[in-house]
């Protein structure tokens, strides 16, 4: 039997194909065996018994004593309390509410009659999940423009206010964080309320609080009189927030249809609970995460879009995988170092950019082929007799998956009818279940982020250190030297960083440093009155 007869069998034999969505799952280049679906079984049985936990009710994150139950917001009625249930389907009821009101100019900023403008300050899932469906779903005639601040940088923050300029006084701010507290979106806060202040504008008339109930952010929106708050669940990550009130709000104030994108999920998870490896898409992906990582992430995921509304795929998948599977300590508190790096870029671009590497570098990955079926919502002219730009597109994919497997480098293709509200919140749900499964495969905790918390710590110290070095340069009459300051703060472990925050003061006019930059131990430091 020739290699292309064995593929074709090959690739019938592990097709799934789900009728409602008109979603298929291609695994048939990965290339497990026999002998290792049987041995990952039992296994399966395990992870198919912790999602019906955690649907449940479980509590999945210990660290912080939560459960974790963002398959809820698609399906209220599976949530475990009636108060639940009720509270996430009053939610959306609100969401809707706030939107037709908006739209139809019932809530209105100060100064016109109708808002243009959306302005969401986030981070994280908060940001890149409403940002990927913002790209997807994106239409030239919207009734609200989104722009987004998610990054602590000033020049990016001036860029976006910028661009925004007279239509800030018709921006509707959306201030996305669960405490209030992530230094991120505090600073974007911040930030903005400055911008409008100094036009003349008052905040408190054009913001919106996406918070946890009861955090410093909702008494801080609801004390200076914000026009409205909505909930983020202590039950819900960030990375899984979408279908949420975070990623809810903006994309109806878009015109996003969110009972759509709700549908598709929930018609996802329904298919990602059958207990069956063959008849699970969910279960038929982290089956072959695990065979080509050999369980321990030892390739990486690189995902190519070929649809450049999906562009920012990667980037969503990048956080919801890298941040529930990187993990240090197994469930038994073994060292384990697990994790699946994942980065891509949209295709066919990517056969401009890496694609070379991919096929004939080190072959340290495997591909996800995204295939959206539907080239536009248009007809295109013929580019040569015959072949429009679409058929040059599904050219290149199955050429390039092709180029990829001859040379021993493994793929998946997830194949979408067209990208929609229903597609995407299907893809969502699809690798959210995915990831659980495959934590459970390799024995991990999914749902809970030490890393990023210690992260969050050492940042902390930085701050406080330019706040002695300030304190520091500020009581002395003379300038210091660095370890000058570093005795005088009773640190002297700490000189390096104190360089890396006087060079970064020194850069933006706070302090003058003096001597040989390229020397750093010969500088002395004074504080610009």
């Amino acid at each position: 039997m020739s290699l292309a007869v064995e593929l074709w069998q090959r690739y019938q034999d592990w097709l799934y194909y789900h009728s409602e969505l008109g979603i298929y799952v291609d695994i048939s280049r990965i290339r497990f065996t026999p002998d290792f679906v049987a041995q990952i079984q039992p296994k399966f049985v395990k992870a198919f018994a912790d999602m019906k936990a955690l649907e449940l009710g479980a509590i999945a994150n210990p660290d912080e004593g939560r459960m974790v139950g963002h398959y809820w917001l698609r399906s209220p009625e599976i949530a475990p309390t009636e108060e639940l249930r009720k509270d996430i389907t009053e939610t959306i009821d609100r969401i809707e509410d706030f939107t037709r009101k908006v739209h139809s100019g019932i809530i209105h900023p100060p100064k016109a009659p109708q808002f243009t403008d959306i302005l969401s300050i986030g981070i994280g899932g908060s940001a890149l999940g409403p940002q990927f469906v913002a790209q997807s779903l994106a239409k030239a005639d919207v009734p609200l423009k989104i722009s987004f601040i998610d990054n602590s940088d000033p020049d990016g923050i001036d860029l976006v206010l910028d661009l925004l300029g007279d239509r800030l006084s018709t921006t509707l701010v959306l201030v996305i964080s669960k405490s209030g507290g992530t230094p991120e979106a505090a600073n974007g806060m911040k930030e903005a309320e400055a911008a409008f202040e100094k036009v003349g504008l008052d905040f408190s008339k054009q913001a919106i609080a996406i918070t946890g109930v009861n955090s410093a952010l909702e008494k801080y929106a609801i004390g200076n009189g914000w026009l409205d708050t909505f909930p983020m669940y202590d039950w819900i990550g960030g990375r899984t927030s979408e279908l949420s009130a975070v990623g809810l709000l903006p994309a109806a104030l878009q015109g996003i249809d969110i009972r759509a994108m709700l549908q598709g999920a929930s018609l996802m998870d329904a298919a990602t609970r059958i207990e069956d490896i063959h008849q699970n898409p969910a279960a038929l992906l982290a089956m072959s995460w695990h065979f080509a990582g050999n369980g321990k992430g030892e390739k990486d995921m690189v995902v190519l879009p070929y649809k450049d509304r999906l562009l920012l795929f990667s980037r969503y998948l990048q956080q919801l995988v890298m941040e529930s599977l990187g993990k240090e300590k197994d469930l038994d508190g073994n060292t384990v170092y697990q994790g699946i790096a994942v980065y891509g870029n949209k295709g066919s671009t990517d056969q401009h950019a890496y694609v070379q590497q991919l096929r004939e570098g080190v072959p340290n990955f495997f591909a996800t082929f995204i295939e959206v079926l539907q080239d536009a919502s248009r007809p295109h002219p013929e580019v040569e007799a015959g072949v429009v730009t679409g058929d040059y597109l599904l050219g290149f994919l199955q050429g390039t998956r092709s180029a990829l497997y001859e040379n021993g480098r493994d793929s998946i293709t997830v194949t979408i009818p067209s990208v929609s509200e229903v597609t995407i919140g299907a893809l969502i749900a699809l690798y959210e279940r995915a990831v659980s499964f495959y934590a459970s495969l390799v024995n991990i905790n999914a749902y809970h982020q030490p890393g990023v918390e210690a992260g969050k710590k050492a940042a902390a110290k930085v701050l406080a250190l330019q706040k002695q070095l300030v304190e520091t340069l500020k009581a002395s009459k003379v300038s210091l030297s660095l370890e000058e300051v570093a005795i005088k703060i009773d640190a002297p472990e700490q000189v390096e960083g104190l360089y890396h925050i006087a060079r970064h003061l020194h850069a933006n006019c706070k302090i003058l440093l003096e001597g040989d930059l390229s020397k750093p131990k010969t500088l002395r430091m004074m504080l610009i009155e």
